[in-house]
């Protein structure tokens, strides 16, 4: 996955440690006013911290000092559900921590705006948790200080990633081949696909996940629907889809997408699931209870939260690398808006 981006980031404490040929332990014994340190050494490291202009972070006298406890979620969405439940997650394991959660709204990808957001939720608190389902939250976590221990929640990556990275996700790619795989087994030709916006510029895991699972059956793959995240834009693609008579069963990249797909068949007089069968992704609470109920990937979006605050808090109690990180597992739950084609 690639979350790099283009802001200029500050300089780092090993930035200073490089140019003062020192360690990075020293440079932040300088910084915490560390009595061991040599009055020549202390002055090499002071004048390479002006000359770099490095700022004291108060994270690193906050880590140093033992007395910050708490964290700051970077997002730019705090009401879609995946968002939400992400952050339900974080406070549920902080509270039991007893750490408090900030929470920074990115208010757009503007490298400017994102940069500011990164610093001040930097300087505050002792570590931070970044949703990157999006491109300010990709922007976010490229821009984090390397000196402020971070964790991202991610899209899944197109590739396992180095394990010195901290971060979380979900298989969206096997989920999205099972749940095309389900249309498939119950005798649908193809299946049509109403796509969330990425994070990043390359396709993604959902888009991969459908594409494969329809090559590897021989079926056809018809062109993506590209639309936003709710319910609305889910109507407007399916009164385009509604017009097709040859689509019987639409995967929407999300619940609320699929609550409007199944609006706009209504509409149209296509029944669901007698003439269309639809999926969506992720198990909202309100997916269980529209009519038909619907059939949709459920992903834990809460423990994936829990997971990323048990990584931080093992970062912030070690201060060492994380050599690892998370997968979460998805599970297809079939209810009533798949079945068979009407005229396989």
């Amino acid at each position: 996955m690639n979350v790099t981006g283009h802001t200029r980031r500050q300089p780092s404490i090993r930035d200073v440690a490089t140019a003062a040929g020192v360690s990075h332990q020293t440079v932040s014994r300088v910084i915490n006013n560390h009595p061991s340190v040599k009055s020549a050494t202390r002055e090499r490291v002071n004048r390479a911290i002006e000359e770099l202009g490095f700022r004291r972070s108060a994270t690193a006298l906050a880590l140093a000092s033992g007395r910050n406890r708490s964290v700051t979620v970077l997002t730019a969405n705090t009401t879609h559900h995946g968002y939400a439940s992400v952050l339900q997650g974080v406070e549920e394991a902080a509270r039991k921590a007893a750490y408090a959660v900030g929470i920074s709204v990115l208010e757009s990808a503007d490298e400017q705006t994102v940069s500011a957001a990164v610093q001040r939720a930097g300087d505050s608190v002792g570590g931070l948790i970044v949703i990157a389902y999006d491109p300010a939250g990709v922007a976010a976590l490229a821009a984090a200080d390397p000196d402020v221990p971070v964790v991202g929640v991610v899209e899944t990556p197109s590739q396992e990633p180095p394990h010195d990275r901290p971060w979380v996700w979900t298989d969206d790619r096997r989920a999205a081949y099972e749940a095309t795989g389900h249309l498939l087994s119950l005798g649908h030709r193809s299946v049509h696909y109403v796509a969330i916006p990425s994070g990043t510029h390359r396709v993604s895991a959902r888009t991969a996940g459908w594409q494969q699972a329809l090559e590897d059956a021989g079926a056809a793959v018809p062109e993506v629907v590209h639309e936003g995240w709710g319910p609305q834009s889910g109507y407007a693609a399916g009164s385009r889809l509604a017009r097709d008579p040859d689509v019987t069963a639409v995967l929407c990249g999300n619940d609320d997408l699929a609550i409007g797909v199944m609006r706009a068949l209504h509409e149209a007089g296509r029944s669901v699931p007698g003439d269309v069968s639809v999926v969506g992704f992720d198990d909202a609470p309100h997916s269980a209870f529209v009519t038909p109920s619907l059939t949709t990937v459920r992903l834990d979006f809460s423990g994936l939260g829990r997971s990323a605050f048990d990584l931080l808090h093992g970062l912030l109690a070690t201060s060492t690398p994380v050599q690892y990180h998370s997968a979460a597992v998805p599970e297809l739950v079939v209810r009533e808006s798949s079945a068979p084609p009407r005229h396989p």
